[in-house]
């Protein structure tokens, strides 16, 4: 059986920030693909991720690539999805499953992005709380088993 983290990767600049907890902003990938031309559309998501690293946040550029959920694209999947432009699939929440399922690209709309983005959050909350859920349960059965 598959995980999310056979579909979701995230950068290791996203995953250090989560780690850290500092400030992240999500940003969708459709302006690139799909609302502006090349190269201003790489050139202004660039520019995006700069000004808020600049101001103390991390970017974490959201799209579909290779059929894998990103969090947190490169300057070269950015590039890709500026220079491929409306041939990307303009991702959906319903296009979702395709996607991973043909190992396809989507450019990502605000609401997949959010999706995407609290899946993010969710999968590294969920390495703390499975240890204490299995730690909680380990205790729970040793305290109510009966010898």
């Amino acid at each position: 059986m598959n995980s999310i983290n056979d579909y979701l990767s995230i950068s290791p600049e996203v995953q250090e920030a989560l780690d850290k907890g500092m400030p992240i902003v999500a940003l969708e990938s459709t302006i690139i693909s799909h609302g502006m031309p090349y190269p201003q559309n790489v050139e202004t998501a660039l520019k995006v991720e700069q000004t808020i690293r600049d101001n103390g946040a991390i970017p974490a550029t959201i799209a579909v690539i290779g059929g894998k959920l990103k969090a947190g694209c490169s300057k070269e999947e950015i590039e890709y999805l500026g220079k491929q432009g409306s041939a990307i699939t303009k991702a959906s929440r319903r296009d979702l499953p395709v996607l991973l399922a043909r190992g396809a690209d989507g450019a990502t709309t605000v609401t997949t992005t959010m999706m995407i983005g609290i899946g993010m959050t969710m999968t590294t909350m969920m390495t703390g709380i499975t240890v204490v859920m299995m730690t909680m349960m380990t205790i729970g059965g040793v305290v109510t088993k009966k010898h």
